[in-house]
C-alpha cells in the first residue's frame, strides 16, 4: 500500500553536486519522520539526514554543511541536496519513512530500493 521510490543517483566528479528525491507511492494514515541512509560498499548502513513532520532536522557529522534535506508535497516526499561530493560519499542511498498504515496501529519503517551515487574522477 505504501512504497518509497528514490531517484537522482548518478556518477559525478569530486566537488560536484547532486540532488536525490524520494517520493511516496500509495497511501498511509500518517507519515512521520523521513530520512536518508547510505551504505558504502562493504560497510554497514548509516543515517545521513532525517527530518520530522515538524521540520526538525539532523545530519551526520560527515555531511553537515554539505548536504541539505528538505520535505515537500504535503510532507509526503523528501529530497537531499548534496554539494562538495567526495569519493567517500560513494554509496547506495536509501529513503526511509516511519509510517502508520491505520489509526490505532504501531508505526512501521518503510524502505526504498536505493539509488546509486558514485563520486569518481
Amino acid at each position: 500500500q505504501v512504497q518509497l521510490v528514490e531517484s537522482g543517483g548518478a556518477l559525478v566528479q569530486p566537488g560536484g553536486s547532486l540532488t536525490l528525491s524520494c517520493v511516496t507511492s500509495g497511501s498511509a494514515f500518517n507519515i512521520g519522520t523521513m530520512a536518508w541512509y547510505r551504505q558504502p560498499p562493504g560497510k554497514e548502513r548509516e543515517k545521513v539526514a532525517a527530518i520530522t513532520r515538524g521540520g526538525q532536522i539532523t545530519y551526520a557529522d560527515s555531511v553537515k554543511g554539505r548536504f541539505t534535506i528538505s520535505r515537500h508535497n504535503g510532507l509526503n516526499s523528501i529530497s537531499l541536496q548534496m554539494n562538495g561530493l567526495t569519493p567517500e560519499d560513494t554509496a547506495v542511498y536509501f529513503c526511509n519513512a516511519n509510517v502508520r498504515l491505520q489509526w490505532g496501529t504501531d508505526p512501521i519503517n518503510i524502505w526504498g530500493q536505493g539509488t546509486q551515487v558514485t563520486v569518481s574522477s
